[in-house]
């Protein structure tokens, strides 16, 4: 009677939560694929593009609870491999190359909100190469990490790990490390520079970093889109742009950078309580760079997007020009060919 009672209630909140949730559009883009669904709260994807034939690449996405993990899909959204028993994963990003000893290594790295640290592991086997994790935010009061994206330095290949929280100071509240080979064919990582402004009206999760353009971007909830420059050599914490904050419903969530060209395309930012994504241009205006102005609005059958990528890579016949994937509430993936997504951006611009 009692475990009967705790379903009743159970179905009692889902159902008021999902009374709550926006609507999916009547002209909303269709996936072409839905993954398989996770067992606890999807979150974030990225994409690892195969280094022979990109038909093979994968989908890696965090399932974002107590005992959650990181997950692998094929293209057809179906689990290939999973790492699981984490705590409560948040945001993954994907590199490639990081040298460690005498080989080159692709490598997915995660934030583990409850124990403080980042998880890094080798792709395509999703192999913890760690030592166990990383702290870090060491010696903050506030120390939850959430988002992150790694950023490789093109002139050298270095590979820096950007890091987000829960909650921070108005300043300095993204944290940058240096990813470093260890012994035993592990991975370090060496803070090497604290930035970022903070509005403290929600807080911030996504984060997307153009590695051609050199820019990081993040998602200051309900107030805008931040940018700044990757590279910490230039040792410039300047606010390059803070733009989309009359855009949105109420949260600015997942970003997407899609790439025509190495400095051309577009920026996608999940305009999560409107079930949308703004686009924005990547390579700003004509006349100022940093000049980022919405120039289309999407809507696609995500449910309150938290986390998004984006690729132009020829994946095969269902993704010729590359896709966007998004998270949607369901404990799944939404997988979307860029030609449906392109449309609808050319038909915004003509109007």
């Amino acid at each position: 009677m009692k475990n009967m009672f705790k379903i009743l209630l159970l179905s009692i909140v889902l159902i008021s939560c999902k009374d709550k949730l926006a609507p999916v559009a009547k002209n909303a883009l269709k996936p072409t694929i839905i993954t398989q669904p996770t067992p606890h709260d999807t979150d974030d994807p990225a994409i690892w593009i195969h280094p022979t034939d990109a038909s093979k690449s994968l989908i890696i996405g965090t399932d974002k609870e107590t005992g959650g993990g990181l997950y692998l899909y094929d293209l057809e959204g179906k689990i290939v491999h999973r790492f699981i028993n984490m705590g409560r994963p948040n945001n993954v990003a994907i590199a490639y190359g990081l040298k460690i000893g005498n080989q080159k290594v692709d490598v997915a790295v995660t934030t583990e909100r409850e124990k403080k640290r980042i998880r890094i592991f080798s792709l395509p086997d999703l192999k913890p190469i760690d030592n166990g994790g990383i702290s870090v935010f060491v010696g903050e009061k506030d120390r939850d990490p959430m988002g992150i994206s790694l950023y490789t330095r093109p002139s050298d290949n270095s590979i820096f790990a950007i890091v987000g929280r829960k909650f921070g100071p108005s300043e300095s509240y993204l944290w940058q490390y240096e990813l470093l080979a260890s012994e035993n064919d592990n991975v370090s990582a060496k803070l090497v520079r604290k930035f970022g402004k903070f509005s403290a009206k929600k807080e911030i999760e996504a984060i997307a970093v153009d590695n051609e353009m050199g820019f990081i971007y993040y998602s200051d909830e309900r107030s805008g889109m931040r940018k700044y420059y990757a590279d910490p050599a230039k040792n410039d914490n300047t606010e390059l742009a803070f733009f989309g904050k009359n855009d949105f419903k109420s949260d600015n969530e997942g970003i997407a950078i899609y790439k025509n060209s190495p400095t051309t395309g577009y920026i996608l930012v999940s305009n999560q309580q409107k079930n949308t994504f703004v686009v924005y241009p990547r390579e700003g205006s004509k006349n100022n760079k940093n000049l980022h102005q919405k120039i289309a609005e999407i809507p696609t059958s995500t449910v309150e997007c938290d986390g998004a990528d984006a690729t132009s890579i020829n994946l095969g016949k269902k993704f010729p020009n590359g896709m966007l994937v998004a998270m949607s509430n369901g404990m799944t993936f939404h997988y979307y060919d860029w030609n449906i997504i392109q449309k609808q951006i050319d038909k915004q611009q003509k109007y």
